[in-house]
């Protein structure tokens, strides 16, 4: 399942950046999240590698995080694993008058009868989660709104 999703951030691109590349911010904007923790690399640069956690519901859910491509301030490379699905995500920055156009390309390739099922099923629920993380990294962004006080 491929997808794009667009978002206009009212900040220079050199701020947007300096607020999207930093790892202690995630927690701001990552609605759920409940930590993270280097597994090998450098945090932040190429070919690094994070497990993050994050709440769902009742539980929880881990992921790791494959940092591919970081060449700042034009785009970001991410792969995102967890049980039964790997995210290729491509994320790209353009400065236009003034604010940041955040465009993001996502691939989910589903392992498991279940997880297909799932996407089959629900293929909505991947871009609004994309559109709601987006969306709260830009309250945050402009106006400085955690997600952890909500």
């Amino acid at each position: 399942m491929k997808y794009t999703t667009e978002i206009t951030i009212d900040l220079p691109r050199k701020e947007f950046i300096k607020k999207l590349d930093n790892a202690e911010n995630m927690k701001h904007w990552m609605r759920g999240l409940l930590g993270y923790q280097v597994l090998s690399g450098e945090l932040g640069q190429e070919g690094a590698r994070m497990n993050m956690k994050f709440k769902r519901g009742k539980g929880e859910m881990e992921m790791v995080e494959t940092i591919i491509t970081r060449n700042f301030p034009d785009e970001f490379h991410a792969t995102y694993d967890t049980k039964g699905v790997h995210n290729i995500q491509k994320n790209y920055f353009k400065e236009v008058d003034g604010s940041t156009k955040w465009i993001s390309e996502s691939e989910f390739q589903f392992e498991g009868m279940g997880m297909k099922l799932i996407a089959f099923l629900m293929p909505g629920a991947f871009k609004k989660q994309s559109m709601k993380y987006a969306k709260d990294f830009k309250n945050f962004a402009e106006n400085g709104i955690s997600v952890l006080k909500s």
